[in-house]
This record gives C-alpha cells, structure tokens and sequence, in this order.
C-alpha cells in the first residue's frame, strides 16, 4: 500500500460535503493547510481500458447513445497538489472513471463479449478550481470482490516526468447492501464479498469509501484526493 500524506493537513476526506478548508490573503490564492490527506494508491485489476473518451456522464454507450441500467450516482472530486504542507488546486489533471454496470459486466473486455462497447467509463481534466464532476451509476458486483469503483488520475510530476495515481472507490457495507436490494440490482442477489473480505479493500479501502447522499432518486457524493507530485513511487507508470 502507498499512503499520501503529509503532516498537520487539513484537506476534506472521502465522503465528506465540503472539498477544502481553504485560507487567504490579499493577493494570494487560496491554498488549505493538511490535516490528514491519506489516500492509498492500489492495483489497477484487469479492466482499464485506455479509451481516451472526454465526458461527463459515463452512463451511456457511445454508439447507441442508450443508458445502462442502474441507480444514478454523481461524484465531485476536488483533486488538488501537496506541497511545503499546504494544497492548491491541480487544474488540467485527467482524471480516469470505469467500473463494472448493474450485473458485474464491464465494457470493452473480450472475454467478457463486450469488445467495442464502451459505457462506464470516461475521463476529464479537473477546472482551474481541481474539480471534475462524473455521472455514472452505483456498481454491481462480480465473484471475489465487493463493490467498487476505478479511478485514475494523471497529470506531470514535479520531474516533469508523467506522474499516475489509480486506486478505487468503494461503499460502506450498509449502503451496499441497502440498493442491491433494489432493481435492477436484486436480479443479482447480494454480493459474495462484503469489504474485509476483499484482499484489495483491506490494503486502505476504509481511507477510499464514498458517502453517498440521497438527491432526487439518485446519489451524490464528494470526494477530495492531494497528491504529493513529488512521490515518484506513487507517480510511476500503473
């Protein structure tokens, strides 16, 4: 597991409503001190395709225009750059989202029998504030692991060296099991991993948990991710 850290912080955790602490003087911009920016990079599994697909909403397949199946679910990531114990906002960053659809089926995978397919997944490059916002669903699940989302994040390090983050986004169990009993999720039955018994979640899955919250008959969650740009190991190619 690789922690990003830095000591004193004060920058939004996962799940949390408010992206930053943020202070500032006249003539200066605005930067936030850290409190506890822990974020772990993890394994980037078999299912990331680079498909270089700019959008918003990821619900879609792209040849068809027709929406996946699923309850809808937005998250506002703020991506910002740790440095001298403090964060700005990294504006440009492209930040990478794919997951599996309602019934544990990802796209663009042939031993899945969905080559040339392409819903659930998309990127963005973050504002000039760090933000980017995704519309995609709440996953399904397959054997072996619990529900969970990727994401990757790539921008330049301060080697001026490609630098990458991936890990991924997961529920609390209580949640979890709360919309699997919804359609179109019930069809499935309920997942056969809960979060500690997922190998990958116990390497700081708790540090990466999204805290949905109900808006209209979807989800919204925030999510804050500092990344230390001069970590080479946490940069390196995934």
């Amino acid at each position: 597991m690789i922690l990003l850290g830095a000591a004193g912080a004060t920058l939004a955790v996962a799940g949390s409503t408010t992206a930053s602490a943020t202070t500032s003087t006249a003539g200066t911009p605005d930067v936030c001190t850290l409190d506890c920016v822990v974020k772990p990079e993890q394994m980037e599994g078999p299912y990331f395709v680079d498909e270089r697909l700019n959008r918003s909403d990821i619900r879609s397949e792209p040849t068809t225009g027709q929406l996946v199946s699923g309850t809808a679910l937005v998250i506002n990531f703020t991506i910002q750059q740790i440095r001298q114990q403090s964060c700005t906002p990294l504006p440009g960053a492209m930040i990478d989202l794919w997951q599996c659809d309602a019934f544990g089926l990802y796209s663009d995978i042939p031993s899945q029998g969905s080559s040339g397919r392409r819903f659930l997944r998309g990127y963005q490059n973050a504002d000039q504030s760090g933000a980017a916002r995704f519309t995609t669903i709440l996953p399904g699940w397959y054997s072996g692991r619990t529900l969970h989302i990727h994401v990757k994040i790539r921008t330049v390090g301060t080697n001026g060296r490609p630098y990458e983050f991936t890990s991924q986004l997961y529920f609390t169990p209580e949640f979890g099991a709360a919309y699997l009993r919804t359609e179109p999720y019930r069809r499935k039955g309920p997942a056969d991993t809960t979060n500690n018994r997922d190998s990958i979640y116990r390497n700081g899955g708790a540090q990466m948990l999204l805290r949905p919250q109900q808006a209209g008959s979807g989800y919204t969650a925030d999510f804050a991710i500092g990344l230390d740009l001069s970590n080479t190991q946490v940069g390196r190619p995934d």
